[in-house]
């Protein structure tokens, strides 16, 4: 697989497993070095936030951001306050990261989604695609209001048409912010640190590009990606799978729908 030089991404270093993969291979990739931070893993404490805001505050949020294991899926949450108008978060993962906030409202893997919800006003509404109904119904009432849910049932039921039909319901009215936890993928297509779902890698590149084609369409944009859901260095080879997958991902012409970086120096675009 080959890329092309264009391809601009952000790569979160926090474990040290995309040294192992080959996806990035050919593309301009900045190289966030992370590794060892206290107080980052599964739980982000407020000393390890200010680190990490300050590691990407010169980085636009338009662009495509490597974010490594679901243990940090909570950078999505940090990548988020970038966003300076009201938008619609489109997220793919087989858990909810709607958990209520415990140990003192700590930032945390599970429960980003929901901070999210209750801290960044301009977040008008979460589209979750993947966790089981059950896992659904356990999330707060309040934040399940402002949510659009297809579930893992209705995904195994309905299959890839299902899901692009509920994907062409979405309402663009708003630009979009996309975060994709590779858990929601069966074991076949990913090997992650998490319980996996069932969906097909194939069904999620699919819907993704008619989403993409229906965004150009109607002249709305894409304000950002994230990517997590990498396995650990020392899983032995089930990395493989991960680094075919991301390499589908960046086949995605995400790149044709961001919007223009404009502005100050937070949107300033990156240089080597």
């Amino acid at each position: 697989m080959t890329f092309e030089k264009k391809n601009e991404i952000v790569i979160m270093d926090f474990s040290g497993i995309y040294r192992q993969e080959r996806f990035h291979e050919g593309t301009h990739a900045h190289w966030v070095e992370v590794q060892g931070l206290p107080g980052s893993n599964c739980y982000c404490d407020e000393e390890a936030m200010e680190f990490l805001r300050r590691k990407i505050e010169k980085l636009p949020v338009q662009g495509i951001h490597f974010i490594d294991s679901g243990n940090y899926h909570y950078m999505s949450r940090i990548w988020l306050e970038k966003i300076q108008e009201p938008f619609r978060l489109l997220l793919f993962d087989n858990h909810t990261d709607m958990q209520p906030p415990a140990f003192g409202g700590i930032l945390s893997c599970g429960g980003w989604a929901d901070a999210s919800l209750r801290e960044l006003p301009l977040l008008r509404e979460v589209v979750l695609t993947g966790p089981s109904e059950e896992d659904f119904l356990q999330v707060e009432r309040k934040c399940r209001e402002r949510v659009r849910f297809f579930g893992k049932e209705a995904l195994r039921e309905s299959g890839g048409k299902g899901l692009d039909a509920f994907l062409q319901e979405i309402p663009l009215d708003l630009p979009i912010y996309l975060s994709i936890d590779k858990d929601v993928l069966c074991k076949e297509d990913a090997f992650t640190a998490w319980s996996q779902g069932d969906m097909k890698l194939d069904v999620l590149v699919s819907c993704l590009e008619k989403l993409l084609d229906r965004l150009k369409a109607e002249d709305q944009v894409l304000l950002g990606v994230d990517i997590c859901g990498e396995c650990d260095p020392g899983a032995g080879e089930g990395y493989e799978k991960n680094d075919r997958a991301n390499a589908a991902l960046l086949t995605l012409p995400f790149q044709e729908r961001f919007m223009p970086v404009q502005g100050g120096q937070e949107n300033k675009k990156y240089e080597e």
